[in-house]
């Protein structure tokens, strides 16, 4: 697999607000987006730390699968995501060394991302996220 670095690093919270005043007021961040992924049930918040990002999720339904984790383990690391060339291409050599995948199809994430996961029963314990860019439409001459 072709990783070009870390995109991010998921973390789960309870309080988007609160959360985002700890990344700013402590660590002397700045949040440069606030963004609702409704398909994923999350409102994100995100923060650059030289080439790699921190996504703070907040759960906007207990049922969905961040409130699902808060629930189970409390806040902290949800997942961790890695930048790919091309994320179809990515799962399938994943899926040939045996990895479980969660998702067959690549689909679009915060940022207007690719995205899929890796089951963490299969990547010790770590969900895993993979990651590229949107294809731009070629421009007509």
């Amino acid at each position: 697999m072709n990783i070009s670095h870390i995109e991010h690093v998921g973390i789960a919270v309870r309080n988007l607000e609160e959360a985002i005043r700890y990344y700013e007021d402590v660590l002397g961040l700045h949040c440069y987006r606030i963004e609702d992924v409704e398909d994923q049930k999350v409102k994100t918040a995100f923060f650059k730390v030289g080439e790699t990002k921190i996504e703070l999720l907040e759960s906007t339904d207990p049922e969905g699968p961040v409130g699902k984790f808060v629930e189970r383990r409390g806040e902290g690391v949800h997942h961790l995501a890695f930048a790919v060339p091309e994320v179809p291409a990515a799962l399938e050599e994943a899926k040939n060394k045996g990895i479980e995948i969660i998702d067959a199809e690549p689909r679009e994430g915060a940022e207007g991302l690719q995205i899929a996961f890796l089951h963490p029963k299969s990547t010790h314990g770590v969900l895993t996220e993979l990651c590229s860019s949107p294809k731009k439409p070629v421009s007509g001459m």
